[in-house]
């Protein structure tokens, strides 16, 4: 991939792209398998009223799920994958929106189960549950017993299910807004290159060596947003309400505990991550200040905080050596992980690698239960982190791999509390690995400052990013107007507590509030702060025992149990504050070899 233009896909070498005949050989067996959908999803019916009979007859309704939700995750994932090679396919745009529509009613059609499976009564459950004919159910039924207190009635949760388009209609406003109406002009690069600046090419001046670039991108960008910031203060108000709203609903005592509950975890978690990072700020501090040492700043500001402190290398590293780092790096993992790796990276085509034109941006992994678990890149030789990319989404592919082999379908699905715990489990032994093989101190500094600035943004911000949903929800709560200045005033406390006394805080900032995405859909940055710390402490028990078979049981627990759970018998507690406070050492120790060799 040396050419200078970004190639059509249909000028992608096939090699470079994932095997999508592994799901269907044609387009036309994805058309017979949606027929096959569109014919056979109606007979959940045949089971309405009708749960309550016998375990055999709740079994015989679970395997019928159970194979309609094996066929539509084949469909979905091939269509899904189509449009993120190339989103300009019409015939795959079509061809998904298809999907999405029948979804809906399938979706509608099931939604009588699991109501009248809660209405069994207690003893009866408990019967059914003991059958022979539940054995391979006993775990999901349990998960759904426990939403028992929480789920209305057949009518109500009709309602709630119609409603949840109009009270969720604020994060459909956010993106529009954000994503299409906002126009924040064009400005000149260091290079003196006018370019455009988009909410994409933010980050990339703010990598931008020139301060002056940095300061004008940063002041540039909240314009934007500022003319904006009363319509996008109501929007984010909305959602806080309509977290509120189906906490209460559903019989929660607060917002924040209806969103831990399905992963089963204690609020105390939550707040230990809390407490836990702001007992550890002064290190931050120190790490700021060595910053504006380094880049010779007479004050330091956000929009200093992003731009490398150690030259970006003048790297060029192809794919093959890619895998092969990443491969070398995993070599604590055994054999079995590696060989399987290497297949899927190589010849098995699990990893669609490079830019194309109109091909989706990022990476991800999906896999499912039958498929491979597919890996889509963008990779750049000259963009070292792309390395980084690809073991973070190998390690999710690998947890479904481990997973899906080990576990029954319907108890191999893990939650998000756990895939960032594998992703970026990969991330720290290749640091290791990197670290113990760089003899050149540029090279050992450039990586250094890598894994600080992403355990920066990993553990300290997303915390900042969780007390302030914590915040703004209990606000709600007490029955405080959530206007504009309620927001940016928990937004600015917090971000005086975080970036510290010697830190320039510019009025701008307190508007960053309104832009985060994920506070649209709030407690989910947590889970990036607590996977990266449980992370962390897998590695370190792996590279210093030599012996893998505890984490590797954790991938292959896939979502047979709850979260915290696994990972204690992984070797980790979560419900204690060692795992944070361990990471942040770590933190502190990469700061104080930092500071060594540049400060």
């Amino acid at each position: 991939m040396t050419e200078s233009h970004t190639p059509l896909r249909s000028e992608v070498p096939e090699s470079d792209t994932w095997d999508l005949t592994q799901l269907y050989k044609t387009p036309e067996g994805w058309e017979e398998d949606f027929k096959k959908l569109q014919s056979s999803y109606g007979r959940v019916g045949d089971f309405r009223g009708r749960l309550a009979e016998s375990a055999s007859v709740l079994a015989e309704c679970l395997e019928f799920e159970k194979g309609i939700d094996l066929l539509t995750d084949q469909l979905n994932q091939y269509a899904a994958l189509i449009v993120a090679g190339d989103s300009s396919d019409a015939t795959a745009l079509s061809r998904e929106a298809r999907l999405d529509s029948l979804l809906v009613k399938v979706g509608e059609a099931f939604s009588f189960l699991s109501p009248e499976i809660q209405a069994i009564g207690d003893a009866e459950f408990e019967r059914f549950l003991s059958d022979p004919a539940l054995v391979d159910w006993v775990v999901p039924m349990r998960k759904l017993r426990r939403r028992k207190p929480h789920t209305l009635t057949a009518g109500e949760e009709r309602l709630m299910a119609l409603g949840s388009a109009a009270v969720r209609g604020h994060g459909e406003t956010f993106s529009q807004l954000t994503n299409v109406d906002m126009r924040f002009g064009s400005l000149k690069d260091g290079e003196g290159r006018e370019r455009e600046l988009t909410q994409s090419s933010f980050s990339s001046f703010l990598q931008q060596s020139d301060p002056q670039v940095r300061k004008a991108a940063f002041h540039q960008f909240y314009k934007e947003f500022s003319e904006h910031k009363f319509t996008l203060a109501a929007s984010l108000a909305s959602s806080v309400r309509a977290d509120v709203f189906y906490a209460r609903a559903r019989n929660h005592a607060s917002a924040r505990e209806a969103a831990l509950f399905s992963d089963d975890v204690p609020v105390a978690i939550y707040d230990n991550l809390i407490s836990t990072v702001r007992g550890n700020l002064d290190t931050l501090f120190r790490y700021f200040d060595l910053r504006k040492r380094v880049l010779k700043l007479g004050e330091i500001h956000h929009y200093d905080t992003y731009v490398p402190m150690v030259e970006n290398l003048k790297t060029k590293v192809c794919w093959d050596e890619a895998v092969e780092k990443v491969l070398a790096s995993l070599a604590p993992l055994g054999k079995e992980y590696v060989d399987t790796l290497a297949h899927g990276l190589r010849g098995g085509r699990w990893c669609d690698r490079y830019e194309n034109k109109g091909k989706r941006s990022g990476a991800f992994s999906y896999g499912t239960f039958t498929s491979p678990p597919y890996i889509m890149m963008n990779y750049k030789e000259d963009v070292f982190s792309d390395v980084y990319t690809l073991t973070h989404e190998a390690g999710h592919s690998m947890h479904t791999w481990y997973a899906r082999g080990a576990q029954l379908y319907q108890n191999y699905g893990y939650p998000i509390f756990l895939a960032e715990v594998a992703s970026t489990f990969n991330e720290v032994l290749l640091t290791e690995h990197l670290l113990k093989t760089a003899d050149d101190p540029k090279l050992r500094a450039f990586i250094l400052n890598r894994q600080i600035d992403d355990f920066r943004g990993t553990l300290y911000r997303q915390t900042m990013f969780a007390e302030f949903e914590r915040e703004a929800h209990a606000a709600e709560e007490a029955g405080d107007a959530l206007t504009l200045e309620r927001f940016t005033g928990i937004y600015r406390k917090l971000l005086a507590d975080f970036f510290g006394p010697r830190f320039l805080i510019d009025s701008e900032l307190e508007l960053e509030c309104l832009r985060i995405p994920h506070f649209y859909s709030a407690f989910y940055v947590y889970k990036y702060a607590t996977g990266l710390s449980a992370a962390v402490a897998l590695a370190t028990q792996v590279l210093e025992s030599g012996d893998a078979s505890r984490y590797l049981a954790f991938l292959r627990s896939g979502g047979s149990k709850f979260p915290v759970e696994t990972l204690r018998e992984a070797g980790v507690d979560m419900s204690t504050p060692a795992p944070v406070q361990a990471t942040l050492d770590l933190f502190a120790r990469r700061v104080a070899e930092l500071e060594e060799l540049i400060g």
